[in-house]
């Protein structure tokens, strides 16, 4: 309401205080309060208290020390008067906002399209990628085998081109071998004579019993060869070439010789006067753990009997022309299962004989005699 300004004049200025009781009787006043809609405060309203909120005593605290009623209305009008002015601030920016977000997600939608068009792009041009480098790859295999196929040609055509020439040579040899079949039985005959008989004679010597052999042989319609080597018949040429790595002399006599001392059932007794038969057995029977003993070793049955029961080499060195009794066993090879193992029986003891057990006896005597049991 208007009235009188108290200050004296005709001039009539606003009277709160009789709104403000009749407003603070009502019985809703609470409630108007906290359903005040404060987003929609007329402009009018904010101006007319503007410069109430900006005196010094219309402050909380001051208020406070005058009435807390009157502390919590001041409060209530400083806070509407604040988010007027805060809502004027804010609202535009958030219009703005609403629009740059409006206008962002047209541009993002705009964006993934972009994006799920440039996606069909890269992926037609990965396999665009991946089917050049297959092929690329296609293409250097190609190449390979291009390359392989015409190696392959050029040795297809030197071997066909050789084995041209081994024609006649695989001629020779087949009927070789079919004239080898057919002396099989004579010359096998031969060669268990030569091994039985022949190894403690001289090479002309062997050649003149082969001679009557073999006459005899064709006399009784036995097929044997005209010219008999042992070699040709039992020799092994990888175990040749070894034999000759491990020291043998190459000559024809010294390999018929080692051929018969492999092939013999019996333990070999070799004349051996320049001791080459010794290095060559030494350095053979090397990788086996070869024991090497004579005849005048105080341990020489002890060394000889654990050689049998591991199946260690035995080289038995420098004999005279009579040997220890005590071998005869051994040199018999007189063994006989015991407990269902292959034992042997060496002057008071029965040990057991191994399998791989082999034994050597050298002498150094040029031209020794041996009773018929031992020979």
């Amino acid at each position: 309401a208007m009235v009188k300004d108290p200050k004296g004049g005709v001039k009539k200025i606003a009277n709160y205080w009789i709104p403000t009781i009749k407003l603070l009787g009502d019985s809703q006043f609470l409630d108007k309060l906290r359903s005040y809609d404060k987003d929609s405060i007329p402009n009018k309203i904010i101006k007319q208290i503007k410069p109430y909120v900006a005196r010094p005593e219309f402050q909380p605290e001051k208020v406070k020390e005058v009435s807390a009623a009157a502390y919590g209305f001041c409060c209530w009008v400083r806070a509407m008067e604040a988010y007027d002015s805060t809502v004027k601030v804010v609202e535009p920016k958030k219009k703005k906002l609403a629009q740059a977000q409006e206008e962002y997600e047209g541009l993002m939608v705009g964006l993934n399209e972009a994006r799920g068009k440039l996606k069909e792009v890269e992926d037609k041009v990965q396999a665009l990628n991946d089917k050049l480098e297959a092929m690329q790859n296609k293409k250097a295999q190609l190449e390979f085998d291009y390359d392989m196929c015409g190696k392959k040609l050029i040795r297809a055509e030197k071997l066909i081109g050789g084995l041209g020439g081994e024609k006649e040579r695989w001629k020779q040899v087949a009927a070789g071998l079919k004239v080898d079949y057919t002396n099989l039985t004579g010359d096998v005959l031969l060669c268990a004579g030569y091994i039985a008989y022949l190894g403690a004679f001289t090479q002309p010597y062997r050649d003149e019993v082969l001679g009557k052999w073999i006459e005899q042989c064709k006399a009784g319609g036995i097929p044997c060869s005209d010219t008999f080597k042992l070699i040709t018949v039992l020799g092994e040429p990888v175990k040749i070439q070894q034999w000759a790595i491990d020291g043998l002399p190459n000559d024809s006599f010294s390999v018929d010789n080692a051929i018969v001392m492999n092939k013999s059932r019996r333990w070999p007794l070799i004349i051996d006067p320049q001791g080459q038969a010794n290095k060559w057995i030494r350095k053979m029977e090397q990788p086996r753990n070869l024991v090497v003993v004579k005849l005048t070793d105080g341990d020489f049955i002890r060394k000889l009997e654990n050689a049998i029961q591991f199946g260690n080499p035995v080289l038995l060195e420098n004999v005279g022309e009579e040997l220890d009794p005590t071998l005869e066993p051994l040199l018999l090879k007189s063994t006989f299962k015991q407990g269902g193992q292959m034992v042997i029986r060496l002057g008071d003891s029965t040990i057991e004989y191994h399998q791989d057990f082999r034994f050597y006896i050298t002498t150094k005597y040029r031209n020794p005699h041996y009773l018929p049991e031992i020979s």
